[in-house]
């Protein structure tokens, strides 16, 4: 007898969870999609109900296999929805219940083939950061004075005295030159892309027989990478797939110049368990340069260069690129080198796609499976960051990190967020447009 009273509760509270559905659905799934000319791309809601797809273009994409004629159209989300790309340009896709509840929005963009020169070259890495970087702190007779007057381990020292600070020597020196007038210094600081002022008083150090206020800081950085694409038509290149972070103080290097130069590696540290390995590479600085670094950011390191060097059979002509929907788990490539400046292919494994919508240096994981190159590295080492992933036939991305713990696998970097770093994609769209 009760039951007939509990089923009104639980068909209610069944139409309540499907009505509900579409705003959590709507909450998750409302994104932006990039597709290259002629890519599918599936659309899998599985809800029980037709509902009014609308486009705000038409020749843009078909649905289904269809031009949209109409400016709505109704679809069956119990089966997935197939949007493929037919022609350049920027489309909305709105999905709504009854006309009403919103489901899905998509903004896909279709983008231009586009086909790069693949990396795999070790490269040194020579960054100037902006105005000169503080490391560390020194004791001047008793004191820490910089640190007392709220100068961190990591700020950039960009002016002192309103003066632009372009090196250490000659921050040395208008410490120096200040102190003897024994006047407060006014020093302006650059932390979390953030300006302040911060005033400080020198003290004399009797061991330098100068003015000095307690500091160790640096200028420059330099160390081995390896590139990862090269794009004939801008003429820029992207290369590690990660920011590079200054050694002392674990924070982003911002570089006020900086440039990449023909590199050679010399010796092969092996990783272990819980102890990274590295590639050891020796290059001049003044000399064999051949590109400049304008950017430092968490999707790798980027400038121009004027042409890709030591092409091989790997790299010897431009191949396609892969958006993040097109990465499949399975077997893959990677370009690197681990002597002198030849570059080799390693067989990889695509093991999981962490996640392919939002911009992250972790978008998905591999795993090395090639013996030859487990028996001469352990697997991931530093320095291999950047060495791109090639899978059938196609750039798809880069290697990033390692797992210290399991030297074999390690995270890698979708392409396509590499190139929306660069601004390849951009100038791609607006030269089809002109």
């Amino acid at each position: 007898m009760k039951f007939p009273r509990i089923l009104p509760k639980i068909l209610l509270g069944f139409l309540i969870i499907l009505l509900l559905q579409p705003v959590f659905i709507w909450y998750n799934y409302s994104q932006n999609v990039r597709l290259l000319e002629g890519e599918e791309y599936y659309v899998n809601i599985m809800y029980p109900f037709q509902a009014e797809l609308v486009c705000d273009q038409h020749d843009v994409l078909k649905i289904n296999g269809s031009l949209l004629q109409n400016e709505s159209t109704n679809v069956n989300l119990r089966d997935p929805l197939m949007v493929q790309a037919v022609n350049l340009g920027k489309a909305n896709l709105k999905i709504t219940l009854f006309g009403k509840i919103p489901i899905r929005h998509l903004s896909v963009r279709v983008l231009p083939e586009m086909k790069l020169y693949p990396g795999g070259q070790s490269i040194g890495i020579k960054l100037r950061s902006e105005g000169v970087l503080v490391v560390g702190y020194n004791e001047v007779d008793g004191r820490y004075p910089a640190r007392e007057s709220g100068i961190k381990k990591g700020d950039s020292i960009i002016a002192i005295n309103d003066v632009k600070v372009e090196g250490i020597n000659q921050a040395a020196e208008l410490i120096s030159e200040n102190g003897e007038t024994g006047s407060t210094m006014t020093f302006k600081l650059k932390r979390d892309e953030k300006t302040f002022i911060k005033e400080v008083n020198p003290y004399f150090c009797p061991n330098t027989n100068s003015y000095r206020i307690g500091l160790f800081i640096r200028d420059t950085a330099a160390g081995v990478g390896t590139l990862t694409f090269y794009d004939p038509t801008t003429k820029k290149y992207g290369a590690l797939g990660h920011v590079i972070v200054d050694i002392d103080t674990n924070t982003p290097i911002d570089i006020s110049q900086g440039e990449i130069v023909k590199a050679s590696i010399i010796n092969i540290k092996e990783g272990r368990r819980g102890h990274p390995g590295e590639k050891t590479g020796v290059f001049i600085e003044q000399k064999d340069i051949i590109g400049s670094i304008y950017k430092n950011t968490d999707f790798g390191i980027f400038g121009t260069l004027e042409k890709i060097e030591n092409k091989n059979d790997f790299n010897s002509s431009p191949i396609p690129i892969a958006t993040a929907n097109q990465v499949e788990i399975g077997p893959a490539k990677i370009l690197t080198v681990l002597k002198g400046d030849k570059i080799e292919e390693y067989d990889v494994e695509i093991q999981k796609i962490v996640n392919k919508n939002t911009p992250s240096n972790k978008g998905f994981i591999l795993n090395i499976i090639d013996e030859e190159l487990i028996d001469a590295t352990g697997g991931i080492i530093q320095g291999m960051s950047g060495s791109p992933v090639i899978q059938n036939g196609k750039i798809v991305g880069a290697i990033t990190h390692v797992f210290v713990n399991e030297p074999t696998k390690g995270y890698g970097i979708f392409i396509e967020w590499m190139l929306l770093e660069s601004g390849i994609l951009e100038e791609s769209d607006i030269n089809k447009a002109s």
